[in-house]
């Protein structure tokens, strides 16, 4: 008997900041989005999504709640996982202006707050090949930016020629911006897209 397919269970850490947003992404997209807050809530995913924030108090929080060593294990064996913004700054192995301690798990060196500070905030339309035609708007809120990428990552878009803002590592996705302060849910998908590539027996 041909096995059943099923919908894509996506986790959100909703621990701290923009997790709402990324839940109602997923969901317009058919997606099973789960908040997640206990070590316990994180098995039986097929991807994990970790929002912007204040990076310090999602890294606090995540270690309180006994999340990260899990979320570690869970990535080094193929889970995917989307980071944006202090996201982004989470799953780098190298914070070049902070002694917080990141997941370590893409091989990025990012520096906080590169584009400034709140009152700085701007959006910006960026053709990303991977997304199509349409330029894409990207959403900057005190933002990282990456410094430095080793062998392995794909840039797959940047800034002005310089920098990478939006970078992909095997099973790993991160953004220095907001996709889920947008109505463009091309970056979601592309992230669904990458959690159904990973899970035979899928299906939205």
């Amino acid at each position: 008997m041909q096995k059943e397919k099923r919908v894509p269970r996506i986790g959100v850490l909703a621990v701290q900041g923009a997790f709402a947003e990324h839940i109602a992404a997923l969901k317009q997209l058919g997606v099973k989005a789960l908040p997640v807050r206990l070590p316990e809530e994180l098995e039986d995913l097929d991807g994990l999504i970790i929002p912007g924030g204040e990076s310090t108090s999602i890294s606090k929080m995540m270690r309180d709640y006994h999340l990260t060593a899990r979320i570690k294990e869970l990535a080094k064996t193929g889970l995917p996982v989307f980071g944006t913004c202090a996201g982004m700054i989470m799953l780098a192995d190298d914070i070049l202006d902070s002694e917080l301690e990141p997941l370590g798990l893409m091989h990025i060196s990012v520096r906080r707050n590169a584009f400034g500070r709140q009152k700085e905030s701007f959006i910006t339309e960026l053709a990303i090949p991977a997304l199509g035609e349409k330029p894409f708007p990207a959403i900057f809120i005190r933002a990282p930016k990456i410094e430095r990428v080793q062998n392995g990552v794909e840039t797959l878009v940047s800034l002005d020629n310089t920098n990478g803002v939006a970078v992909r590592e095997g099973n790993l996705l991160a953004l220095s911006f907001h996709p889920e302060l947008s109505d463009d849910l091309r970056f979601h998908q592309y992230f669904v897209d990458l959690v159904t590539e990973n899970k035979t027996g899928m299906v939205l």
